[in-house]
């Protein structure tokens, strides 16, 4: 079985090229080398097919073939360019940044050394650092969004190679210059190390291409070759170790022309398979494209339809990893396909939500924690430039109601690491405006693997509108101070400063039932309770030694300060003597003010 291919409802009036999932959802694609960009939103329903587009800012420059990578903070950096939009073929020496809510490009520093950048080599870092490789020198650098500053890194020549982030923090390179070696660089040592000879050459001669690079879901990982080749390295237990290598399926001669990927684009979709695509290998960079899809189960290359836009070379083609794990397939041209992969993903690799509040208001931004929410991937791989890596947290909502889907926001991402086990991880997530009120479900998604959903409330109710149709439905009967005791000791234990988050669990629904009714009770009570008239407030200082008549009854230690009329004041049937009060509920001073229970 094979997946199967679908055109956009509205297509592209754009060549469409390079495109990146932002952390809202949409897809952000730019209109082939030029300084345009656009976002194709999915439908009200999350359905990416009938999504519509809708331009977005004009980037500084118009770069071709370029780094590029979504940053922790949901913003987006493109660094480079082989060809410029104004300038043609040039290596271009520039990094901008998008911003996504503004809808703004900003012009950053270059790094410190380098006279180019062009279609440089890339990764995203586990602590959210981006790397970069000059093509033409052997200077590295890595870029801290948080300070804005780059700091150079240990030198290696990286020109057209590809990187791939693995799940111990280091990063795999095959040397395109110098293969068919390959090297890993340890992230914390800021060291490259050898990672040991390939048994099989990937690299096509003097021309030094490759194709994708890709983690797969059992650690291993699949380098393709623009030589036909194919090869499996599997990491050692200790990071700075070489691994091994093992030669995989090769892909086949067609027409008399071996089929090869010549910096060429892949993806891991849901299920475990890899999506390719090669050409033939002469003349060079030349077309038809083909697709194929790897099965690391049974370390097999299988065909796969084509879509209608892959006439041309396979360089030219790129794909993104979409949220509903589809993924989008782009050419350069006015058609945009969507492939649907065959198959569900192992129960396995799921995300999962450990944390994740119970209500939710529109505009508002939540925690959300679990395992495996980064995904097991970087997904997204081209062979050197145009990375479009989706190894980060898509939080959706889906309105029971009406089955309307939105994608909040997700920003500030504890890791940007990989198959990260057990470890919970957590992400930020913005609740859009205008966001449908009700029974909803939450989920969230990584690499287009969805977790198991939670159920939430969608509201634009505040604290107190909450608290009445929770006294208003449920009528419990127990002691409010027992039952506050443990509700505030639950909610500090959990460290939740939003109680609307905890309504889910049924022991704390049930305190904040009781603390509901008895507070409005306790209200009623201090309302009916009658304020002291301004006669009866008792004198103070010499003005009530003087009412007194006699020092004797303000001896130390004793209170028996009298009214200004000098008789003792009723209080509903008592005195202030006597104290004792009616029988109507009404408490004497002395009691404790009944607001402080609440």
């Amino acid at each position: 079985m094979s997946g199967f291919w679908t055109a956009l409802t509205d297509q592209p009036t754009f060549p469409a090229s390079t495109a990146l999932l932002l952390t809202d959802g949409r897809v952000m694609c730019q209109a082939s080398g030029t300084k345009k960009w656009w976002a194709l939103k999915p439908d009200a329903f999350g359905n990416f097919v009938n999504g519509t587009w809708s331009a977005l800012a004009d980037s500084p420059n118009g770069p071709l073939y370029y780094a590029s990578a979504v940053l922790r903070s949901g913003k987006v950096i493109v660094a480079g360019g082989e060809y410029e939009e104004t300038q043609g073929q040039v290596w271009l020496n520039a990094v901008e940044i998008y911003d996504p809510v503004a809808n703004i490009w900003t012009s950053i520093s270059t790094p410190p050394g380098f006279t180019q950048i062009g279609d440089a080599a890339s990764c995203l870092l586990p602590d959210g650092r981006f790397m970069l490789g000059a093509p033409n020198s052997n200077h590295i650098a890595i870029y801290d969004p948080v300070t804005n500053a780059w700091t150079a890194a240990a030198s290696k020549t990286s020109n057209e190679e590809t990187w791939v982030l693995l799940p111990d923090e280091t990063v795999l390179a095959v040397d395109c210059i110098g293969h068919p070696k390959s090297d890993k660089y340890v992230i914390a040592a800021d060291k490259w190390v050898t990672a040991g000879n390939l048994p099989v050459d990937l690299v096509k001669g003097s021309d030094i291409e490759i194709g994708p690079g890709m983690l797969l879901p059992d650690g291993r990982c699949l380098f393709v070759g623009a030589t036909g080749a194919t090869a499996l390295y599997t990491p050692p237990n200790v990071a700075n170790q070489p691994g091994t290598w093992v030669i995989g399926p090769s892909f086949p001669v067609v027409g008399g022309k071996q089929l090869v990927a010549e910096d060429a684009p892949g993806c891991l979709l849901p299920n475990g398979k890899v999506l390719l695509i090669v050409g033939p290998i002469a003349p060079n960079f030349s077309g038809p494209s083909t697709f194929y899809e790897f099965d690391p189960s049974t370390n097999t290359l299988a065909p796969v339809p084509n879509p209608p836009n892959a006439g041309g070379p396979a360089f030219v083609g790129r794909m993104l990893l979409l949220p509903t794990g589809q993924v989008l397939f782009t050419a350069g041209s006015t058609n945009a396909q969507i492939y649907t992969p065959d198959l569900a993903p192992d129960p396995a690799w799921r995300p999962q939500i450990t944390s994740a509040p119970s209500s939710v208001h529109p505009g508002f931004t939540y925690t959300l924690k679990g395992r495996q929410i980064n995904g097991l991937s970087q997904a997204c791989i081209y062979g050197d430039d145009a990375m479009t890596a989706t190894n980060y947290p898509i939080v959706r909502i889906r309105n029971n109601g009406s089955g309307h889907i939105v994608y909040c926001r997700t920003h500030d991402h504890s890791t940007m690491g990989l198959q990260t086990g057990t470890v919970v991880h957590s992400t930020q997530f913005t609740v859009p405006a205008g966001t449908e009120t009700g029974p909803s479900q939450l989920c969230v998604i990584a690499n287009g693997i969805s977790s198991v959903c939670k159920l939430i409330s969608v509201t634009t109710k505040g604290w107190k509108e909450v608290k009445w149709e929770i006294k208003e439905n449920f009528k419990l009967e127990h002691d409010v101070f027992v039952e506050k005791r443990v509700f505030e000791d639950k909610r500090k234990d959990a460290e939740i400063d939003d109680f609307r988050e905890i309504f889910e669990e049924p022991e704390w629904l049930k305190s904040v039932q009781v603390l509901a009714q008895r507070s409005d009770e306790l209200e009623g009570q201090l309302r009916r309770q009658a304020f002291i008239k301004a006669e009866e407030r008792p004198a103070l200082g010499e003005e009530a030694l003087e009412a007194s008549g006699s020092e004797e009854e303000h001896r130390v230690g004793e209170v028996s300060v009298m009214p200004r009329s000098g008789q003792p004041r009723e209080v509903h049937g008592g005195t202030e003597e006597d104290g004792r009060g009616s029988e109507s509920g009404n408490a004497p001073r002395s009691q404790p003010n009944p607001r402080r229970a609440r």
